[in-house]
């Protein structure tokens, strides 16, 4: 019997330093209406990733939300920038609640991971023309 109690408690000791580490690697969510985080994983993390999941190839369930994965429509900066800024169907318009660097910060990561290799990065300054 003792020697169940101290596996028991291992295990729970185990799992506890596990809970601890994972939440000291992840990045804190956002409160309020604007995101805090600055860069664009972590701005993926917090706004894209429910939808697009972690590895950005999208799901299909109770919606569609499309793969972000070698995706030909990133190749256009404009339109990323255009479709997190203004959203599109049911995608909505978080962009409305980051700054113009944020957003950018957001489509430039987009366009260089997930197999994307577009590389010219966009600007708060383009973001800003986009803005309604």
């Amino acid at each position: 019997m003792t020697a169940g109690l101290i596996g028991m408690s291992l295990v729970s000791s185990t799992v506890h330093a596990d809970e601890e580490s994972l939440s000291r690697s992840r990045t804190p969510l956002s409160t309020g209406f604007r995101f805090t985080e600055q860069t664009g994983e972590d701005l993926f993390a917090s706004a894209c990733q429910g939808c697009h999941m972690p590895d950005g190839h999208g799901a299909t369930g109770a919606g569609t939300y499309p793969s972000l994965s070698k995706d030909n429509n990133l190749e256009t900066a404009g339109y990323p920038v255009y479709v997190v800024v203004r959203g599109q169907k049911a995608m909505p318009p978080v962009g409305a609640m980051m700054s113009d660097d944020q957003v950018a910060a957001i489509v430039n990561y987009l366009r260089t991971h997930f197999g994307n290799q577009y590389g010219d990065a966009i600007t708060a300054e383009d973001v800003k023309r986009v803005r309604p």
